[in-house]
């Protein structure tokens, strides 16, 4: 039975949503649940064919759902961040990014038997990771802090970079299939890069003249965002073919790096539309895929696999670090860990059928090379670089830190006293002067919401053992509570109390919430301890001992407030209520100010 098409893209709707939920609820990477969907929706039921339900209009859908993902991607390169980057990141985004595209592109020529120009295109195209897939990898393989921060910031930049790069090879191969000779592919090469660097930078200093300036109210203003990217896109493609991607990429990094322009609000509403698009995408592109053409390549595509993970990664890598305080084995585990993800498979979707429109022999076999390398690297690496990274001793033991939601003053308090007692903290907050209070008072911090995709690919997880939810703001709490309780357990995920109950309030989610709510004595609450801090209440460790135990200490300190107790082992754990903590342990606790004590007396 023939479906109708509202009921077709109510399935895309729900499978998209569908895949998403499974990748979260099993912590994989979602490229794969939708990669998953789309197959058993195209080629293995054969319920939706893309092409069909779509016709003209799939190749403009595609074309601008990638223009808005590399325009987000785009909004994460500043500068002044890869100045600061250590040689080694420099280096993999660089001449190992250089490195990675030779030794592929001669692979799928020489293995493949494809056309060099097409060869060229899938190693430029996978030469880029990305952070939707390196975050949650480094969740579950838990490397050492170096390999940690490689692995990271290398796959956030190079996935602009990367885009870029991929972008100029796509152009030159294009404009050289239709030149005439070499100085006009030259000619127009030079005018498709010069048109989208223009139309980039013109749009990107207009548009960030008009946020910085407040032309658009703030209910417009990603709207104005999301129109001043299209129209870069279509305008630029208008003036020269193909110089659309890069211009709405030039775009997204002009923006990043201008001055006195605040994109945070942007690249949250552009993290939930590329979310949408990409989810939808994958689903009509993966539906869309050969399957059988991609198991009829056999021991070649095998062979191809092989070489990626044996042969471009270890060579980037050594070409890389060379020099390096890297140990040889970090570097192994460096050599194994480059899974493709979500640009790879957007971006070479697009040029497919951007080749196909013009005639170019072969060129259905580049989504199907690129998606058989990123189903090959994400599977194979997911599944082997937790017992690898083991194996070498490389990765990081027992996790012990916390995680603060909150920079306020009450949570930069007791992050201090945690310090003192060697607990590595990592506070939170969507606060900027929290923030810069913070990271003024030494402590480490991260400014933004601690749910949000940014914070899924930049905010480092991987020696968090506990999260504290330390903020004013009872919905903030809720929030991170809901989050984190996924990740690390509900029984890792504490809040501090917001206060009795309020009358009439008793929903589900309330109640859920409170479940949480058990951080320190119940009679202690937020405002209860800033009331404190403020009168001149200090923090103070006690060590606890069999000589010198619970009941004599209360005895001791009238009106403490015991916060955390800390073993021997170095295990922390945060008071809840009077249970008396387990001996030996140092005990730390607020000790109000003898004055403000005396005083209530």
């Amino acid at each position: 039975m023939e479906l109708s098409v509202p009921l077709l893209l109510v399935i895309i709707t729900i499978s998209s949503l569908a895949a998403q939920w499974l990748a979260w609820a099993i912590r994989l990477p979602a490229i794969l649940p939708l990669l998953l969907f789309g197959l058993i929706l195209g080629p293995f039921t054969h319920v939706l064919n893309p092409d069909l339900l779509f016709g003209e209009l799939l190749f403009p859908i595609v074309s601008l759902s990638v223009a808005i993902i590399l325009f987000e991607g785009a909004l994460t390169l500043r500068i002044d961040e890869i100045r600061g980057l250590g040689g080694v990141v420099r280096n993999l985004v660089s001449i190992g990014m250089l490195a990675t595209f030779a030794v592929i592109s001669l692979a799928c020529w020489g293995l493949l038997g494809l056309d060099p120009s097409l060869a060229a295109l899938v190693g430029a195209v996978t030469v880029v990771t990305g952070p939707t897939v390196i975050a949650p990898l480094m969740r579950v393989v838990r490397p050492n802090a170096a390999i940690n921060q490689v692995l990271r910031w290398e796959g956030i930049v190079i996935d602009p970079v990367g885009a870029i790069f991929t972008l100029l090879v796509f152009e030159f191969i294009t404009l050289r299939h239709d030149a005439g000779s070499n100085l006009h592919l030259l000619i127009t090469f030079a005018q498709t890069v010069v048109v989208g660097l223009a139309c980039g930078g013109l749009f990107g200093w207009l548009l960030g003249t008009a946020l910085k300036r407040v032309w658009f109210p703030g209910y417009l203003q990603n709207f104005a965002v999301l129109a001043v990217v299209l129209l870069t896109f279509g305008l630029s493609n208008s003036l020269a073919d193909e110089s659309g991607l890069l211009a709405v990429t030039v775009l997204g990094i002009w923006l990043a790096n201008m001055r006195d322009v605040d994109v945070s609000d942007i690249v949250a509403f552009k993290e939930e539309l590329s979310a949408i698009l990409i989810s939808a995408l994958f689903i009509i592109l993966a539906a869309r895929l050969d399957i059988y053409g991609v198991i009829a390549m056999g021991w070649p595509l095998i062979a191809l696999l092989l070489v990626i993970q044996f042969v471009a990664r270890p060579l980037c890598i050594a070409i890389s670090t060379f020099g390096s305080t890297l140990t040889w084995r970090e570097k192994l585990l460096l050599s194994w860990i480059s899974p493709r993800g979500i640009v790879a498979a957007a971006v070479s979707s697009l040029f497919a059928l951007t080749l196909q429109k013009n005639g170019y022999e072969g060129a259905d076999k580049l989504v199907s090379v690129v998606f058989a390398i990123i189903i090959g690297t994400v599977v194979l690496q997911s599944l082997t670089s937790g017992p690898l990274a083991r194996w070498l001793g490389v990765q990081q033991r027992k996790p012990r830190g916390v995680l603060i939601i909150g920079a306020n003053t009450v949570a930069r308090t007791l992050a201090h006293a945690l310090v003192k007692q060697n607990v590595p903290v990592l506070l939170t907050d969507n606060s900027w002067e929290y923030y810069r209070l913070a990271r003024m008072e030494g402590l480490p911090a991260y400014y933004g919401n601690a749910w949000s995709e940014h914070a899924e690919n930049y905010l480092d997880l991987s020696n968090i053992a506990q999260v504290l939810a330390l903020s004013p703001n009872r919905h903030q709490n809720a929030l991170a509570v809901y989050h984190f309780s996924h990740i690390f357990g509900s029984e890792k995920v504490f809040s501090i109390r917001s206060g009795s109950a309020l009358k009439g309030r008793t929903s589900n989610e309330s109640a859920r919430f409170r479940r949480h709510e058990k951080l320190f004595p119940e009679d202690v609450t937020w405002s209860s301890l800033s009331s404190q801090l403020a009168k001149g209440a200090t923090i103070k460790a006690t060590r606890l001992n069999e000589n010198f135990g619970w009941l004599d200490y209360l005895e001791k300190n009238r009106g403490v407030v015991p916060l955390f107790s800390r073993l021997e082992e170095g295990k922390t754990t945060a008071i809840n209520g009077r249970t008396p903590p387990t001996l030996p342990c140092t005990l730390i606790a607020l000790v109000q100010n003898e004055n403000s004590a005396s005083s209530r007396r």
